[in-house]
């Protein structure tokens, strides 16, 4: 019922106790109770946009999940090679990166004389790789110093809740998995085995002036360019050549 509030509360007995205030309030809530309980609710993910007479927006997890970004970086995963051993070739470089030390690495090396090519020309694999996901800040940088494309944080799938401290430390059995993938300038592909070419090698990353006649050459002309010239030709390397 509604009524006017006098001027000064102290001389309202009804504003003094708050019955009327309270039972208004209490009116108020079970209104939208009995909206929210017995009417039928948007299941929008993006909860901004649901429409309907219930008013609830709460994400029921796990049943509802609102879908992560396209550049969320997930759980790791080790990247199978397509006879289903890891890429990695124990190369060190995202434990050194990693500014929190969750990764551990040991090495061991590949028998020379293996029927499989891809093991002849890498060498070496982890034979342990351990990432304790309690101590990993999320921040990407193993992925972003792999040379071989080996580990991946594309699951889209956050870190699951365990019982215990061990079940959060991740080994290979447990990283590896996900499609196979194969690039063109895999070494397994260009050539047969882990011997030292016949050919001077030359990458994409080369020193100014190397790949023209040899090291020696090329370092020669690119001295004597220096005196004559105001800037030596850098010579780029394709993978594809």
């Amino acid at each position: 019922m509604a009524y006017d509030a006098s001027q000064d509360p102290r001389q309202d007995v009804r504003e003094r106790i708050y019955i009327p205030e309270l039972l208004r309030g209490l009116a108020v809530t079970t209104r939208h109770f009995l909206k929210n309980l017995f009417r039928e609710r948007d299941k929008n993910p993006s909860v901004v946009d649901r429409q309907g007479p219930s008013l609830v927006s709460t994400v029921q997890y796990p049943e509802e999940r609102i879908p992560y970004p396209p550049g969320y970086r997930g759980l790791h995963r080790l990247v199978p090679r397509e006879d289903g051993k890891p890429r990695c070739v124990a190369c060190y470089m995202c434990a050194t990166v990693c500014p929190a030390q969750c990764i551990y690495i040991e090495a061991g090396e590949y028998d020379p004389a293996d029927p499989e090519g891809e093991s002849r020309v890498i060498e070496k694999f982890p034979t342990k790789f351990v990432i304790d996901e309690l101590r990993c800040i999320v921040c990407g940088f193993c992925v972003e110093a792999c040379p071989k494309d080996a580990i991946r944080m594309d699951t889209s799938h956050h870190t699951p809740s365990e019982y215990t401290r061990q079940s959060f430390v991740y080994d290979i059995p447990k990283l590896l998995k996900g499609p196979p993938v194969s690039h063109p300038s895999d070494p397994w592909f260009r050539r047969p085995g882990s011997e030292q070419p016949p050919h001077q090698l030359s990458e994409a990353h080369a020193r100014i002036g190397e790949g023209i006649g040899g090291p020696q050459q090329g370092l020669q002309r690119s001295e004597e360019a220096a005196g004559s010239r105001p800037a030596v030709p850098i010579v780029h390397f394709s993978k594809d050549s």
